[in-house]
């Protein structure tokens, strides 16, 4: 907020949007950091890791780490130290809701995403073409991310806000490019 306001006052262009990680299981910036700017400021949010990390697809939930997924990865780790068994739990609850809107949990995690009016991009990572069409189809399914949907997802999420932390990947990007 206070980058708009200095922008304006000096007559300079204004922040026009942020890109930040924003999912089920991860949404502090986007819904508290950041709520005053949207209509205020006409902000807008890029939101990425909106499968947050995999952990979103289901993949990690039979407790069995896939060769060369990400989490295998030295700078994303941090994934396995910071609750990802809890997080596969609340993902295979989750599935349930996902059968519940007619889709697949990674379509509903997404469809979650693009159905917030503050949202307004949503970043997809594939790496086969199935999972792009796949996450593509999600689109069908925001409208569906109801009320009463949203409270069965925020019921199994019990997400509480938390003040920022950079994780190591930043640090390490920041180490070696700046």
């Amino acid at each position: 907020m206070e980058a708009c306001e200095v922008a304006d006052r000096l007559g300079l262009i204004r922040p026009a949007f942020d890109q930040t990680r924003y999912n089920i299981l991860d949404r502090s910036r986007v819904d508290y950091d950041f709520v005053n700017l949207y209509k205020k400021y006409n902000y807008g949010v890029t939101a990425f890791s909106a499968l947050a990390g995999g952990v979103l697809t289901g993949k990690y939930s039979n407790g069995v780490i896939p060769e060369g997924s990400r989490i295998t990865i030295p700078s994303f780790t941090t994934m396995i130290e910071s609750g990802l068994e809890e997080k596969t739990a609340k993902a295979l609850q989750l599935t349930a809701v996902a059968k519940d809107v007619g889709c697949t949990l990674p379509q509903l995690a997404i469809a979650w995403s693009v159905s917030n009016e503050n949202v307004s991009t949503v970043l997809l990572g594939a790496s086969r073409i199935e999972q792009l069409d796949e996450n593509l189809k999600a689109l069908e399914f925001a409208d569906k991310i109801t009320p009463e949907i949203r409270a069965k997802i925020d019921a199994i999420a019990q997400f509480t806000p938390e003040v920022p932390q950079v994780q190591a990947v930043v640090h390490e990007m920041r180490a070696k490019w700046l």
